[in-house]
């Protein structure tokens, strides 16, 4: 049981793990936190939270969890404000989708990795942002990774695990830098694609047509499109060179394609088409 958690920044993140905790009786109360007084008033009408505060001092005291569910950007300015006010042992978590950023935050806040900090990532999330998208189940069947550091307290781990598995994630370890890259290249580069194809058609001299005329493979393919700018722009910033190394590889992969379509090499795009179906249908199988 966790007896306070303080979350900070009540969006679709934040606010789904309290509606999970909450579902499980898993905390004895709840407190939100941010800039956005207007947000965490929703969020008390929804029943997300308990409380709310804008002062991040009261909304740390008494807490034993914290979970940091900002974007990317504001991690370091969250940190500092509550660096000297947390309880004795109150673990401090996030749900960043860049690990070593966050880290380097918390090594430049505090001077050190306090061991009661313990970085983490829910492998899950909706185009819709905000606190009204917030759902219950949003984590179950899904993967969370905890990215311990050497100076992590192994009780401090163990009680963030079993805050994740009790929203019904599937909670993984994994280090901070292969993390950064696994997730540069199964999350970000598809978001950064999704954006830069709209983005592209959107300029284009036919994009009236283009756009009356999509249908559901287009809608299919931009639907992250719709996720939260901000939060996307951050993660660029801050998972910079991982994402760039996998644009890179895509673009390389991409130039070989189009050389293909260009000298009208039947057998390499048949090869590309079906060796990609044969393993999205692999991955597919292993979800279901």
């Amino acid at each position: 049981m966790i007896k306070k958690l303080a979350i900070f920044g009540v969006g679709l993140i934040g606010g789904s793990l309290a509606l999970a905790l909450k579902q499980q009786h898993y905390c004895e109360q709840i407190v939100g936190c941010s800039r956005d007084e207007a947000n965490l008033k929703r969020a008390c009408e929804l029943g997300v939270v308990d409380s709310y505060t804008l002062d991040p001092v009261e909304a740390v005291k008494g807490a034993d969890m914290i979970l940091l569910a900002v974007p990317m950007g504001a991690m370091r300015s969250v940190l500092l404000s509550i660096k000297g006010h947390t309880e004795p042992g109150a673990i401090i978590t996030d749900a960043g989708s860049s690990k070593a950023s966050v880290v380097a935050a918390a090594r430049e806040v505090f001077g050190e990795i306090p061991p009661c900090f313990v970085p983490a990532h829910p492998i899950a999330g909706r185009e819709q942002s905000g606190v009204e998208a917030a759902i219950p189940d949003l984590y179950a069947k899904h993967k969370v990774i905890v990215t311990p550091l050497p100076e992590t307290d192994p009780e401090a781990e163990q009680r963030v695990t079993q805050m994740w598995q009790a929203s019904g994630a599937a909670v993984e370890s994994m280090d901070v830098l292969k993390h950064d890259k696994v997730l540069a290249a199964t999350s970000h580069l598809p978001h950064v694609l999704a954006f830069a194809l709209v983005d592209t058609l959107s300029h284009s001299k036919a994009s009236d047509a283009i756009f009356h005329y999509a249908a559901g493979g287009f809608r299919d393919f931009t639907r992250i499109a719709s996720s939260d700018p901000v939060m996307w722009r951050d993660i660029c910033l801050e998972n910079r060179d991982a994402i760039l190394e996998s644009i890179e590889y895509f673009q390389e992969n991409l130039q070989q394609l189009r050389d293909q379509v260009a000298g009208a090499d039947s057998d390499g795009i048949l090869d590309v088409f079906s060796h990609a179906k044969s393993v999205r249908d692999a991955y597919m199988k292993n979800q279901s």
